[in-house]
């Protein structure tokens, strides 16, 4: 069971949801860190996009936010699947989803639309996910080929 807080990172002027674990055995998705972390940026995402052009709701607003509940949407789906085949399967789609959110991450901050510090840390937490998702793909495969 986790518990959801705000604190103010002492690095950063902006506030972030710092999520505890009181679990130490993972039973439900929600145990796992990669969704964990991705569920911070799915907050980080939502709130940083509600300072975009109202213009922009049905385009930009749309896709980054589909994008980043994909990431953690398909952690959780590959979680329930039986099979390691399936598992990596779904971790695959949530970093080619996490991807894409990087990409228009860029876009965005190209736009105008992430100043620097901001986009810097949405852009830090997704490089985060990043690489605890591809630390489950990597231990879903080797399970695998075991």
């Amino acid at each position: 069971m986790q518990r959801f807080e705000y604190e103010r990172n002492p690095h950063s002027k902006f506030q972030w949801p710092i999520i505890y674990s009181t679990m130490s055995k993972i039973q439900s998705f929600t145990d796992l860190q990669a969704w964990q972390e991705g569920h911070k940026l799915v907050l980080m995402v939502y709130k940083t996009t509600k300072t975009f052009l109202k213009e922009e709701l049905f385009c930009l607003i749309s896709q980054m936010r589909r994008c980043v509940v994909s990431i953690t949407s398909n952690i959780a789906e590959g979680f329930g699947r039986f099979s390691y085949k399936e598992k990596v399967h779904f971790y695959a789609i949530a970093r080619g989803s996490l991807v894409e959110l990087q990409n228009q991450l860029y876009v965005a901050r190209d736009v105008g639309y992430l100043k620097g510090e901001i986009f810097d840390e949405v852009f830090e937490q997704s490089v985060k996910v990043h690489k605890i998702i591809n630390g489950l793909l990597k231990g879903a495969k080797e399970f695998m080929s075991a």
